[in-house]
C-alpha cells in the first residue's frame, strides 16, 4: 500500500479542535487532515520530572484524541527533536501541507524555520495562521510602521482598529468530515516521556459571565473569587482568545482589556527579543543588584515576614497560581525591597505557573522592575502593609496561606519597608547615572 496522502495540522499553543484558525484552514483544504502533536525534547528536557504543565497538556491531548477517535480519525503524538521528528514523518506520509498556528517566541521562529526549510526542500508547504492573539502580527503599529512600546497608545490602536472579523469563531466542527479516515494509536504516556502524574485535575474550562461582568469590581481582591482562571488555557490554548474577546467585548471592557495585554507583550517578545537576555531599556542592566541567596530563599519559601508576600507565594508553590494583585505584590517585594535581579524572580515563575507564558511573564516582571516598556517611572514600589489593608482587609487570603500569622510562630520581616524603599531608590538613582 501506498503512504496516506493527506494535510497535517500541527497542533502546538492551540489544543482544541474547535474555533482554531489553522485548524479551519486545514479542515478547508484539498486533502483529508491528520493531526499531531510533537513533545519537544527541547523544551522538556529543562522541566523538572513532576510538572504540572506537561501533566495537563497530556491530559488534554488525551481528550482530543477521543473526540477525533469518534469521528474515525485520530491524533498522532510524537516526543524528540521536532526536526528530526519531521524528517521521520515526511517519509510516512504523502504529505501537501502542513498548517499550523504562529508563535512569536524566539525559540519557536526558529524550530519553524529549520522545519519549513527541510517541508520546502520536499516540495510540502508550510502554512501558519494567527490564532494564539487576537490581533496578528504588524497588524497593531504605529502610524510610522513602528511597533508599539507603551500599552495604552497600544490599546487605543487595538479598539480603534477592531472589527467584527477579530471576535469571529472559526467553525471547525461543521468540516469535521474532512479529517483523515484512520486507525488509533496508543497514546504515548508520560513516564514513557519521563515524567510523572501530578495531582493536577483539569477542571472544565468555562467563562463564568458573572466573574467576567464583575470583573472590574473584583479583581484586586485575592480572598473573593472574582478572576476566571483562564490563564492557563489561553496559555495552551484550551479556550480561544476570540472567544474570550467575544465575552469581554459584552460585558466588561477591563477584561478584554487584559486580554490586550497578552498581545501587547507577545508583539514586545517579537519585536525586542533581546528582552529575554536582559532589560527592555538597556541602561537599566546597570543596576547593581545585591542577590542575597539567602534572601531570596525566604521569598521562594513565603517566609518574608510580609504576610501578603508570604501568602502570595506560598499559594504559588501549592497550586501553580498567584491572584494577580499578588503577584505585582510579591514581585515589587523582591525587586525593590530586596534588591534581587528580576531575572531570578522571573525563572522562578516560569518553573511555578501553571499558567506561564515567556512573554506576559517577562513583561510583567520588567514593568514590576521599572525596566520594561511602562512610561511610569523606576519609583514605584508597593508597600505590602498597605497593599493587604487594603485588598485583603479581612485577612482572609493571608490566614488561609499563612495560618501562623499573627502568633509568636510567625517570623518577624526581613527588612524594614521604609528602610527597603529609600535604599532601592539611592541604587536605582546610582545605577542610571
Amino acid at each position: 500500500m501506498g503512504k496516506p496522502k493527506c494535510n497535517i495540522f500541527w497542533f502546538r499553543r492551540d489544543l482544541r479542535i474547535e474555533d482554531n484558525a489553522g485548524l479551519h484552514s486545514a479542515l478547508n483544504s484539498d486533502r483529508p487532515v491528520l493531526p499531531l502533536f510533537l513533545f519537544d525534547q527541547n523544551i522538556l528536557k529543562k522541566l523538572p520530572t513532576h510538572d504540572k504543565r506537561v501533566d495537563f497538556i497530556h491530559q488534554e491531548l488525551t481528550s482530543i484524541k477521543k473526540d477525533l477517535n469518534l469521528l474515525g480519525s485520530d491524533l498522532l503524538i510524537y516526543f524528540g527533536d521536532p526536526l528530526v521528528l519531521w524528517k521521520k514523518i515526511v517519509t510516512e506520509f504523502d504529505i501537501g501541507t502542513v498548517f499550523t498556528n504562529e508563535d512569536y517566541e524566539p525559540y519557536a521562529i526558529k524550530r519553524d524555520t529549520q522545519v519549513e526549510e527541510l517541508l520546502t526542500s520536499k516540495k510540502i508547504g508550510f502554512q501558519k495562521y494567527n490564532d494564539h492573539c487576537l490581533f496578528k502580527k504588524g497588524e497593531i503599529l504605529k502610524n510610522d510602521g513602528k511597533p508599539y512600546t507603551v500599552y495604552t497608545p497600544f490599546k487605543r490602536k487595538c479598539y480603534e482598529l477592531l472589527e467584527p472579523k477579530h471576535l469571529a469563531s472559526f467553525n471547525c466542527k461543521k468540516l469535521e468530515k474532512n479529517y483523515l479516515k484512520t486507525k488509533t494509536q496508543k497514546i504515548m504516556s508520560l513516564e514513557e516521556m519521563g515524567f510523572e502524574k501530578t495531582e493536577l485535575v483539569n477542571e472544565t474550562k468555562t467563562i463564568k459571565k458573572k466573574i467576567v461582568e464583575f470583573y472590574d469590581k473584583q479583581r484586586d481582591y485575592p480572598a473573593i473569587n472574582g478572576t476566571t482562571h483562564l490563564g492557563h488555557h489561553l496559555r495552551f490554548g484550551t479556550i480561544s482568545v476570540r472567544k474570550c474577546a467575544q465575552i469581554g467585548h459584552k460585558f466588561n471592557e477591563v477584561w478584554l482589556d487584559e486580554i490586550l495585554w497578552r498581545d501587547f507583550f507577545s508583539q514586545i517578545l517579537y519585536y525586542f527579543p533581546h528582552v529575554i537576555k536582559g532589560s527592555f531599556k538597556p541602561k537599566y542592566d546597570n543596576i547593581k543588584w545585591l542577590n542575597n541567596k539567602k534572601e531570596f530563599k525566604l521569598w521562594c519559601e513565603g517566609k518574608t515576614g510580609y504576610p501578603l508576600v508570604d501568602a502570595g507565594m506560598r499559594e504559588l508553590n501549592a497550586t501553580g497560581f498567584m491572584h494577580n494583585r499578588v503577584r505585582m505584590v510579591t514581585a515589587s517585594f523582591l525587586v525593590k525591597h530586596l534588591l534581587i535581579d528580576w531575572k531570578w524572580g522571573e525563572a522562578y515563575f516560569a518553573e511555578k505557573l501553571l499558567d506561564f507564558d515567556l512573554s506576559a511573564n517577562n513583561g510583567n516582571w520588567q514593568w514590576v522592575a521599572g525596566t520594561g516598556c511602562d512610561a511610569a517611572p523606576y519609583f514605584r514600589i508597593f508597600n505590602p502593609e498597605t497593599q493587604m489593608k487594603k485588598f485583603d482587609k479581612e485577612l482572609q487570603y493571608v490566614k488561609k496561606w499563612v495560618p501562623e500569622f499573627g502568633t509568636d510562630h510567625y517570623t518577624k520581616p526581613i527588612v524594614d519597608h521604609k528602610f527597603a524603599y529609600n535604599r532601592a531608590l539611592q541604587t536605582y538613582k546610582i545605577g542610571l547615572n
